[in-house]
């Protein structure tokens, strides 16, 4: 859902994040965005994973989430839902992310 018009956007500032664990592919690459919604109230809602529950960097990469999203030109609130369902495996990887891994 797209209320705003402006996920393209959004999609291409999260595409600028990266998992520094896993670098050099950045969070979309790497399946870790579920979701992005915009609402009519200029809301967008990011909902996301990690690759591990207990991922050392799950804060700043949150943070950095919030933080680049609410900057988005028409963006007014940023919310980023953190979700372990369906939890992620490599499967989820784009092609692209899974060739600059090394696991093709």
């Amino acid at each position: 859902m797209d209320a705003l018009g402006i996920a393209p956007r959004i999609r291409e500032v999260l595409e600028t994040i990266y998992d520094p664990e896993l670098k050099p592919a950045n969070i979309v690459d790497l399946g870790l965005v579920y979701e992005i919604i915009t609402k009519e109230d200029k809301t967008a809602k990011i909902v996301m994973t990690l690759t591990a529950p207990g991922c050392p960097v799950a804060g700043d990469i949150m943070d950095e989430v919030q933080r680049k999203v609410a900057d988005v030109d028409g963006v007014e609130n940023a919310v980023v839902e953190l979700t372990f369902d369906p939890p992620w495996n490599r499967d989820m990887m784009s092609e692209e992310a899974k060739l600059e891994l090394g696991f093709l």
